[in-house]
C-alpha cells in the first residue's frame, strides 16, 4: 500500500493553527506602491506651481522691462533652495532636535545622511517625502518675490532667501509639521496656511516696508504688461494646488480625495466672491481680479483642506475672496505700502482667514472631520490664533532683522537709474522682448 502526502496539508495545518491561536502582529512601515505613485505625482505638481506657474503669474503683472527679472528670481530660488534643503533645511525641519525639539530640529540628516532608497517615511520612500517637502520650501520664499518686485538687487535676493530659509522657514516648518510646539499643542495646518502663506506674506510685507515704494508709486501707472501670462500662471497654480493640498495627506486615500474636492470648491467660490466684490466696487469685473480671487481661495483652503467639508469650503472661499480683495485694494491704499504684486494682501491675509476658519470648519456640524474629543470649536479657534500670532511675530521680527543686516552690508535696492531702465537690462543684460 502506497501512502501519499496531501500537498494541501502542509499549508492547511499552519493556517488552522493561526486561526485558532492569536499571535501578536507588530506594526511597521510598509511601502505602498499606490501611495508612492500618488506622491511622485503630487511632488511634480507642487514643483510645477513655482516654475512655470508662479513665475508666469508674477511675470505678467510687472512692467515689460522687469519680466525677466521676476522669472529669474523664481528660477534661481528653485535651484538655491534645492541645494540648501539638501544640505541643512530638511534636517532642521524634520529631525529630532533633542532638548530644543519644540523649536528646531537637529543636524543628523545634513546632506541627507541616512536618506536612502530603502528608508521609508510612513508608506512612501523617504526620498519622496523629502522631495515633496522640498517643493514646499521652494515655493514659500518664491512667493515673497511678489512684494518687492521691480526694485531689489538680485544679489540681495539670493542672500535674503538663503538666510530666510534656514532661520525662518525651517524652524516654523518644524514647529508645525516636524514635532514642534505648535503641532503638539493641536494647531491645525494641513498643507501650509501658517508654514507657507502667512510666513511668506508677512516676510513680503517686511521687505516692502524696508525697501520702500517703487519710483513713482502710486502716482505713476504701473499696470500689468501681460495679463495673459498672469491668467496662464494662475491656471497652473490652480491645477498644481491639488498636489499641494491632496498630496499633504501623504497617501492615496479618502482624506486626499476630500482635500482635492474642497480645494476646487473653495477656489471657485473665492474667484466668484472677488469678481462680484470688484464688480460692485468698481463697476466692472476684471480678469486680474478673478485670477487673484482664485489664488486667494487656494491660499485660504490650504490649512483646512484635510479637515473641512464642502460647506466649510464654501465659507472659506467666500471669506477669502472678499477679505483678500479688501486687503489688496482698500487696505493697501489706506496704509500706503507698496506690495507690488499683493503677496501680503493675498497670502498673509488669505492665510490668516484660512487658518482661523480651519478651527471653525473642522467641526462636524459644518461637515468637517470633527474636533478632538473634548475640544470645543472656540478652543480650537483659540489654538489657531496662537499659531497665527506666533508665525506673524517670529517671521516679522527675523525677516526685518535679516533685511536690515543685508541692506547695511551690500544694499537691498537697485539704483534709481537701474530701476528706471528696468531690472532685465540693469541686472541681467537681457530683454524679455525684442520688438
Amino acid at each position: 500500500m502506497v501512502t501519499r502526502k496531501l500537498p494541501g496539508l502542509t499549508y492547511a495545518l499552519p493556517a488552522a493553527l493561526f486561526a485558532l491561536f492569536p499571535f501578536p502582529v507588530f506594526a511597521e512601515d510598509t511601502l505602498s506602491a499606490g501611495d508612492t505613485a500618488w506622491m511622485l505625482t503630487a511632488t511634480a505638481l507642487v514643483l510645477f506651481m513655482t516654475i512655470p506657474g508662479l513665475a508666469l503669474f508674477y511675470a505678467g503683472m510687472v512692467r515689460a522691462k522687469n519680466v525677466l527679472s521676476v522669472m529669474m528670481q523664481c528660477f534661481a530660488i528653485t535651484a538655491l533652495v534645492t541645494v540648501l534643503w539638501t544640505v541643512i533645511g530638511y534636517s532642521l525641519a524634520f529631525t529630532d532636535g533633542g532638548g530644543m525639539n519644540d523649536y528646531l530640529g537637529g543636524f543628523s540628516k545634513m546632506f541627507l545622511a541616512g536618506v536612502t532608497g530603502d528608508s521609508l517615511s510612513g508608506t512612501i520612500p523617504e526620498t519622496v517625502f523629502m522631495t515633496f517637502q522640498m517643493t514646499f520650501a521652494i515655493i514659500t520664499p518664491a512667493l515673497i518675490v511678489g512684494a518687492f518686485a521691480e526694485r531689489m538687487k538680485f544679489s540681495a535676493v539670493l542672500w535674503f532667501m538663503s538666510l530666510w530659509l534656514v532661520l525662518v522657514y525651517a524652524p516654523i516648518c518644524h514647529w508645525v509639521w516636524g514635532g514642534g510646539w505648535l503641532g503638539n499643542m493641536g494647531v491645525l495646518d494641513f498643507a501650509g496656511g501658517t508654514v507657507v502663506h502667512i510666513n511668506a506674506g508677512i516676510a513680503g510685507l517686511m521687505a516692502a516696508l524696508v525697501l520702500g515704494k517703487r519710483k513713482g508709486y502710486p502716482g505713476t501707472p504701473m499696470t500689468p504688461h501681460n495679463l495673459g501670462y498672469t491668467v496662464v500662471g494662475a491656471s497652473m497654480l490652480w491645477v498644481g494646488w491639488f498636489g499641494f493640498n491632496a498630496g499633504s495627506e501623504l497617501a492615496a486615500d479618502g482624506t486626499a480625495g476630500m482635500a482635492m474636492a474642497v480645494t476646487q470648491i473653495a477656489t471657485a467660490m473665492a474667484a466668484l466672491a472677488w469678481m462680484f466684490a470688484e464688480w460692485i466696487s468698481h463697476g466692472k469685473p476684471s480678469v486680474l481680479g478673478i485670477a487673484s480671487g482664485a489664488v486667494a481661495g487656494l491660499v485660504a483652503i490650504t490649512p483646512a483642506s484635510g479637515t473641512a467639508g464642502p460647506m466649510g469650503a464654501l465659507l472659506i472661499g467666500a471669506a477669502a475672496g472678499v477679505g483678500c480683495f479688501l486687503g489688496a485694494t482698500k487696505l493697501k491704499r489706506a496704509l500706503g505700502y507698496d506690495d507690488s504684486l499683493d503677496a501680503f494682501g493675498v497670502h498673509a491675509i488669505g492665510g490668516i482667514i484660512g487658518a482661523i476658519l480651519t478651527g471653525v470648519c473642522a467641526d462636524a456640524s459644518l461637515g468637517g472631520v470633527g474636533l478632538a474629543e473634548g475640544l470645543t470649536m472656540g478652543a480650537q479657534v483659540g489654538k489657531q490664533f496662537v499659531g497665527v500670532g506666533a508665525t506673524l511675530a517670529y517671521t516679522a521680527v527675523v525677516s526685518f532683522v535679516l533685511l536690515k543686516v543685508i541692506d547695511a552690508i551690500i544694499g537691498l535696492r537697485v539704483t534709481e537709474e537701474e530701476e528706471t531702465e528696468g531690472l532685465d537690462i540693469a541686472l541681467h543684460d537681457e530683454r524679455g522682448y525684442s520688438l
